[in-house]
């Protein structure tokens, strides 16, 4: 079981005008039908795994010891008992925790909120294999997994987050709601499962149709099934109740658990789409990635493979996965050449020895070490990455993207690894994936003119999922027509996936109230997929009729995600946006108390406090964000410009300057250091500042314009007039700049 965050930046949401579903989905009266089924109705069609034994026998057998029969179980003394006897002493960071028996109750001792040590009882297990977490309820109807869990294998406890020291208090901390079952967990180690938060209240009173991953978590309900079966059991008639799934909704059904992403409904059902329910977490300007697809942190296997051949090609999950123990259908190459031995139309017929240039016994003979290296998660929990990338030593020399080779050959480096390759492969290493990884690379850094790859990849990739991130990276690059356009283009692409980041990249246009984009995104609030319609829905949320279907299914998705830190925080955007600043402010406010070590959203919560005019309260935020994380530089920028409103100038220089430090490349901290430089009478400086700015983003008008102004106070009338000029080449529309250049001061003679 892994405890992470279900990835996805804008989804984590909140609510303001409220048509809140029950806890079993109905709405009130007068409202328009249930976003999700009522619960009572959902539950009432679910048969149980017990009564697909009995015709379905080796399938139920296969399941039942699976990692899928056991995700999560009650605690069970053969299974569990020696976990915790004889009693075990847990050294982990600056804690000491003890794991024993007592009363034949399974007990932890370890801090509690409070930072005191404590006894309370497990509560239940998620995982097997390769480790163990253990439920503890904490009350109100949560309960917590714990930070420390159990390897059956070696038989020893451990922390699962390493040499981290987690305090409670922390989001992270075991008892904090980053370690939540009912938020993190629950959903996909249970079946049918609703989460059932009380934001009132803040509690949860969390259900589920049938604990584990069941028969019905992916051949969806079968009551009807088992009740017509009951019901002719002599029968040769077809049973009418039967739904087959296509490979395409059985790969959505995997991917429910097998991704990253944002829950949009938290009821998703077998046979649904993917996107009408869930938000992916790409590839973008975040390090959870490598540019060329490769995982860094957990993904969970959805994401990888969207972006691979194999996925492109139609391989599915169940090509290579029994479906009912989830293991591969065969070992080592033997499954690879299932298909790459030429009975697969259009795939490569692989020699593995000749292709590998490993010995036929030999770890680097294997496909899956080369094309599905590992990276071990939580400590013990080795996964393989299911983007079936190319080892490439140049893009580790280049941009640090870790190669195969290396992976295994850990005593030499790269240049070893890269001659070896030039020497076996030769030109066939320079395919258009290098060409996408540089790309991506330079767009991730604000490369000058890395919009322009960017826009050929949203218009000309084949695969929709490069399309999408590409549509995504783009957004740095919003004010510039072109890229406007381009994304305009890609609201009309046959894929959800593109067609909702390409909404996400336009909203800000929206925010600036620019027509055109209010009319596109106002068009995709009756797209086909939900996925869309909310994207879309979010970029208009100052002025969305909070009634209409688009409306409701935008605060349902908020108040579903009501109950972590960044909901609230995206509760306080909503509100505020829409013209409720006393409201927007409790949001803020409760998201800073449940997440109270988090520096971006003091960033956040600053920028509301400047907007109301309290910039005091909002220095004070960016203080302690600068504090929180001290090598960021963007909270040292933010924190200049709080000075500045107080108008203290030489803590905005000192700010502006630790900034720039940190972040040469940061053109907007040099260009307000610029400014700062010439109020404080430095001016040549100043003009070495807009000039690194300048360097750093040349496509800003208002630098050179800027830059323009001070030559020309300095009495430089040439320099006035080339940066005036440059600001007219960047932005020949920029009405400042001419007539700067038309004043009596630089007109030419």
């Amino acid at each position: 079981m892994a405890i992470a965050l279900a990835g996805g930046s804008w989804y984590f949401f909140g609510s303001a005008e409220r048509d809140t579903p029950a806890p079993d989905g109905t709405m009130p009266s007068g409202s328009s039908a249930p976003i999700v089924e009522p619960q009572a109705a959902a539950f009432a069609r679910y048969s149980g795994s017990a009564s697909c034994r009995d015709c379905h026998r080796q399938a139920h057998d296969l399941w039942a010891d699976s990692h899928h029969g056991l995700a999560e179980r009650p605690l069970s003394a053969d299974l569990d008992r020696a976990a915790f006897e004889p009693e075990r002493l847990i050294e982990h960071g600056t804690n000491r925790s003890v794991a024993r028996v007592v009363d034949d109750s399974y007990e932890l001792e370890t801090l509690d909120p409070g930072d005191e040590r404590r006894p309370f009882n497990a509560d239940g297990v998620i995982g097997h294999e390769p480790l163990r977490q253990f439920l503890i309820d904490i009350g109100r109807g949560r309960l917590q997994a714990g930070e420390l869990a159990y390897d059956p294998h070696q038989g020893d406890w451990f922390n699962v987050f390493g040499e981290e020291d987690r305090r409670p208090g922390e989001w992270g901390h075991w008892t904090g709601r980053g370690m939540n079952w009912n938020s993190m967990c629950a959903t996909c180690h249970n079946t049918r499962l609703r989460k059932n938060y009380d934001e009132a209240t803040d509690t949860y009173h969390t259900a589920f149709a049938e604990r584990s991953v069941s028969c019905e978590s992916c051949h969806g309900p079968m009551k009807d099934h088992v009740d017509w079966q009951r019901a002719h059991p002599d029968s040769r008639r077809a049973d009418p109740t039967i739904r087959r799934l296509t490979a395409d909704q059985m790969f959505d059904t995997c991917a429910t658990c097998h991704s990253r992403r944002s829950e949009l409904t938290g009821d998703f059902v077998p046979g649904d789409s993917w996107f009408d329910h869930h938000a992916l977490t790409i590839v973008d300007e975040t390090e959870l990635y490598y540019p060329d697809g490769q995982v860094l942190e957990e993904n969970y296997e959805m994401a990888a493979f969207l972006g691979s051949k194999m996925h492109a090609a139609g391989v599915r999950c169940m090509d290579c996965h029994e479906p009912h123990s989830a293991r591969t259908r065969l070992e080592g190459n033997a499954l690879c050449m299932r298909c790459h031995n030429g009975a697969y139309p259009n795939s490569p017929v692989i020699q593995p020895v000749a292709h590998s240039f490993h010995a036929e016994d030999s770890a680097g003979n294997q496909c899956v070490n080369c094309h599905m290296p590992q990276t071990v998660y939580m400590r013990r929990d080795a996964r393989h990455d299911h983007g079936f990338t190319i080892p490439d030593p140049l893009f580790t020399k280049e941009l640090g993207i870790p190669n195969a080779c290396n992976r295994c050959h850990t005593e030499e480096d790269a240049d070893w690894a890269l001659a070896a390759v030039r020497e076996w492969y030769g030109e066939r290493m320079e395919r258009p994936e290098r060409e996408r990884t540089r790309w991506i690379a330079a767009a991730r850094t604000g490369g000058e003119g890395a919009q322009l790859p960017l826009m050929t990849l949203l218009q000309s990739e084949t695969n929709a999922y490069w399309r999408a991130v590409a549509a995504g990276l783009l957004d740095r690059w919003i004010g510039e027509e072109p890229v406007a356009s381009a994304l305009r283009k890609a609201l009309n692409d046959p894929h959800p996936l593109v067609r909702a980041h390409a909404a996400r990249t336009l909203g800000p246009l929206v925010e600036q109230r620019e027509v055109r984009a209010v009319a596109e995104l106002t068009g995709l609030l009756d797209d086909p997929s939900r996925n869309v319609r909310l994207a879309a829905a979010w970029a208009l949320r100052a002025t969305l009729d909070s009634g209409s279907d688009s409306g409701r299914e935008l605060r349902h998705l908020l108040d579903f995600q009501a109950d972590q830190p960044a909901g609230q925080l995206q509760k306080g955007v909503y509100h505020l946006e829409r013209g409720q600043p006393g409201l927007a402010l409790q949001h803020y406010e409760k998201a800073i108390q449940w997440d109270p070590h988090s520096a971006p959203m003091r960033l956040d919560y600053a920028v509301v406090l400047s907007r109301l005019g309290r910039n005091q309260d909002a220095l004070e935020q960016l203080q302690e964000a600068c504090r929180l994380e001290p090598d960021e530089a963007e909270n040292h920028y933010r924190l200049g410009l709080a000075w500045n409103e107080v108008g203290n100038s030489g803590e905005t220089l000192d700010a502006l300057e630790t900034a720039v430090r940190l972040d040469p490349t940061h053109a907007r901290a040099w260009y307000n250091l610029g400014l700062a430089r010439h109020a404080a009478g430095q001016s040549r400086d100043a003009i070495e500042a807009l000039i690194r700015a300048e360097t750093a983003n040349p496509e800003d008008a208002r630098i050179p314009y800027a830059r323009a102004t001070i030559h020309l106070q300095l009495g430089d009338r040439a320099g006035a007039r080339n940066a005036a000029n440059r600001a007219l080449e960047i932005r020949p529309d920029y009405q400042a700049a001419r007539e700067l250049l038309q004043s009596p001061w630089l007109r030419a003679p």
